[in-house]
């Protein structure tokens, strides 16, 4: 009996053996899969909409002219950041463009303006030129562009190395800078736009030995040939009452053309305006961006298997016609309410070919505008305009009287006075010393309101004001020796038409926008930074931050 039951028990045993066995595979194996499901289930596009030099007032102020499917379907379905702020010094394209990507600041990516002076090779640069590379789809050797110049990594770079290559990343704009800064090194292609007599789309040899069919098939086709039109304003000029009277003494215009007012007909003003390159300054500018960015989507396959693309799109005609016209005109606002239909037929275009809730979208800018300081003047608010020549004579006088020569400055520019290190050592010179001296001369200029020095930037840290900006847009190798601050809205230009650059709210003040795959619905007035875009993209992706990331990722965006 005994034996009987042992047999028994033992047969029990291994049952209840096999079924637990049996049980932990299974909850392991669905366990497995989830954590599988959860790793993997990415949006199949990342796209990243720059809007050059958008103020976030934009938003708020041309709202109610805005279509349901553009700018407040972003609004609507997706996560509105309301006080998002440039975390820097200068606020430029070129340094918006890499921050927004790279998740830093100048200090650390190194594009410090669009131009500076190069200490090492006593000469300006561009941040996107390249004389090692050769232009793709022109004979010019303006177009001979890359990102060598930039230190660090952005996210697309980032998905490039986690998925192994495999996953695609472009960069398409107007500007080559917009184009190739936000792709960072491993991307597939950049593409900006050729204007002058050929109204092409080109790359570089960084990228490419020949362009693809698609793009010489576009280029080809001569499309953007038919946006060599009339510009008048979409609706009613007399509903645009969100900006000032169309004929003003605020703005610039086109030549050939006496009033900036509407209509701007394009065909005739084009020959003094070089050619294709009128269309920058019009809304069609960015209607050409559009076009492309939707042909890249279907040539390239963008979005179509589960491993993650990037398509990088930065909308820069608003800027030229900020600049021309400035930010209360009845131009930008027609480009604003253009730029929205854009975008509408965008996401439609992403909806069918990638999928609604299959990809993820975030837009933000470059930076902002101040308002045209002539125009302000005639509102009784403090502005005006910077006169250099007379800070120059004054400059020169000092340094004769103090060094005995001028020869002791290298090269002002970017709001940065460069000195000649040779000449101070020959001369027996402490560096910290005239450092100081000339901060302390230029302090007492008209329309300066601060000075620092690079000793001081490099010495003390700041954590907040104008002083912790300049700092993060301080570059200890690229940087000059004085960084001089100018009285709100006093700018060095012309007397009409906008600009940017400085650390106020005006040019730091910025949209933030996500929407899609991955994205919560809602709002929120707690400041965010310009830094904390790629960290956050990085984060939904699950992929490692870019390798100089200073920002942190915003996770109250993410469902």
């Amino acid at each position: 009996m005994k034996e009987k039951f042992k047999e028994k028990m033992k047969k029990i045993f291994y049952l209840l053996l096999v079924f637990v066995t049996s049980f932990s595979c299974k909850a392991q194996s669905q366990m497995s899969s989830e954590k599988n499901t959860i790793i993997n289930d990415n949006p199949k596009l990342v796209v990243g909409i720059v809007v050059d030099q958008m103020r976030y007032d934009y938003l708020t102020r041309f709202y109610n002219k805005y279509s349901e499917g553009g700018f407040k379907r972003m609004i609507n379905e997706g996560f509105n950041c309301k006080n998002n702020h440039f975390n820097y010094v200068p606020t430029y394209t070129g340094p918006g463009h890499a921050s927004v990507f790279s998740g830093t600041t100048p200090r650390y990516h190194g594009i410090i303006a669009n131009n500076w002076y190069d200490k090492e090779l006593k000469k300006t640069v561009y941040c996107a030129s390249d004389s090692s590379v050769v232009a793709i789809g022109t004979n010019s050797k303006k177009e001979r562009m890359s990102p060598h110049r930039m230190k660090t990594t952005t996210f697309a770079d980032q998905n490039r190395l986690f998925t192994q290559m495999r996953g695609k990343s472009i960069g398409i704009s107007i500007k080559d800078r917009g184009a190739i800064l936000p792709v960072g090194h491993t991307a597939n292609a950049a593409y900006w736009f050729r204007g002058k007599k050929e109204g092409n789309f080109v790359s570089s040899t960084y990228y490419m030995k020949d362009l693809p069919k698609w793009v010489r098939t576009f280029n080809t086709s001569r499309q953007i040939e038919n946006y060599i039109k009339t510009w008048n304003t979409l609706y009613d000029i007399t509903t645009y009452s969100e900006s000032g009277n169309d004929l003003n003494n605020f703005e610039g215009g086109f030549k050939g053309k006496k009033t900036a007012t509407f209509p701007y007909d394009l065909k005739k003003l084009a020959k003094n305006n070089m050619d294709f390159d009128i269309l920058k300054t019009t809304p069609f500018g960015n209607s050409i961006v559009t076009d492309f960015a939707i042909e890249a989507i279907k040539a390239e396959g963008l979005g179509k298997d589960e491993i993650t693309d990037v398509l990088t799109v930065s909308f820069s005609s608003t800027d030229y016609v900020g600049h021309n016209f400035g930010v209360n005109s009845k131009e930008i606002q027609d480009t604003y309410i253009r730029l929205d239909k854009d975008l509408v037929r965008f996401f439609k275009v992403l909806d069918a070919e990638v999928g609604i809730g299959e990809y993820t979208v975030f837009l933000t800018a470059d930076h902002g505008a101040v308002e045209v300081p002539a125009y302000l003047k005639s509102a009784k608010i403090p502005a005006g305009y910077i006169q250099r020549s007379e800070r120059k004579e004054k400059f020169n006088k000092f340094l004769i009287d103090t060094y005995g020569t001028i020869d002791i400055v290298e090269n002002i520019s970017n709001s940065q006075v460069f000195l000649n290190r040779e000449k101070i050592k020959a001369l027996k010179l402490d560096l910290k010393n005239v450092q100081q001296e000339i901060a302390n001369e230029q302090l007492t200029y008209k329309n300066i309101d601060k000075v620092y020095t690079a000793t001081t930037m490099t010495t003390i840290d700041f954590n907040d004001g104008i002083e912790s900006l300049l700092q993060k847009g301080f570059n200890q190798k690229r940087s000059g020796d004085i960084l001089l601050v100018d009285d709100p809205a006093f700018i060095s230009y012309g007397k009409t038409g906008s600009t940017h650059g400085s650390g106020f709210n005006y040019d730091t003040h910025v949209p933030l926008l996500f929407f899609g795959k991955g994205i919560r619905q809602g709002h929120t007035f707690k400041k965010t930074e310009i830094t904390d875009i790629a960290p956050t993209i990085s984060a939904l992706l699950g992929i490692s931050f870019p390798n100089f990331t200073i920002g942190q990722p915003l996770e109250f965006i993410i469902d």
